[in-house]
């Protein structure tokens, strides 16, 4: 329960940051919500036409942070993961893109080329990552359940194989097996 409750945390903590990235600077001081979604897939590259806020990288960041709620919330593992690869996948998609139109990416302490807007980007895809490594997801209700074979041999089903000498039925043709619960120990 431990690790669900810390892997939820970090997944929550890295939704948060990848949903307020899109706010901070991502390069040369233009922030993320500034950057048409559609430019990452088009052919002409990113544009400096600005987009609107669901139209940029704010939509598949909130994507993710919505899937990383319904990942915290039933235990899934598998979902917390998928919200961190879409973080990380877009982010880099970005890069590429960005690194196409302007022939390099660089950073400098002038504040010029990469900005926080990236770094919390791919911080929250690790995080979710890294979250979704520790949750142990739902645990796997095991009642303790014995098979029960049958007392007797039993006649074939119909078109099924004829038993074989001796009375009994191949096996990949016996009926299956009926489940109880073992009887309770009172001692």
């Amino acid at each position: 329960m431990a690790r669900n409750v810390l892997g939820s945390i970090l997944a929550l903590i890295g939704a948060t940051a990848a949903v307020w990235s899109p706010f901070r600077a991502w390069y040369d001081g233009r922030h993320g919500r500034y950057y048409r979604l559609g430019d990452l897939f088009s052919g002409s590259g990113v544009t400096d036409v600005r987009a609107g806020l669901f139209a940029s990288l704010f939509l598949p960041l909130v994507v993710a942070a919505v899937i990383t709620l319904v990942g915290v919330l039933l235990r899934s593992r598998l979902l917390v993961a998928l919200a961190g690869v879409i973080v990380l996948g877009f982010t880099v998609l970005w890069m590429v893109r960005v690194g196409q139109f302007e022939g390099s990416l660089s950073v400098d302490s002038d504040g010029n080329g990469l900005g926080l807007g990236v770094a919390g980007a791919f911080a929250g895809g690790v995080l979710l990552l890294v979250g979704a490594g520790v949750m142990r997801g739902r645990g796997r209700r095991r009642d303790r359940l014995t098979t029960v074979p049958p007392s007797e041999p039993t006649a074939p089903p119909p078109g099924g194989a004829a038993p074989e000498p001796g009375g009994t039925v191949p096996a990949e043709d016996q009926p299956t097996a009926t489940w109880r619960r073992p009887p309770q120990d009172h001692t």
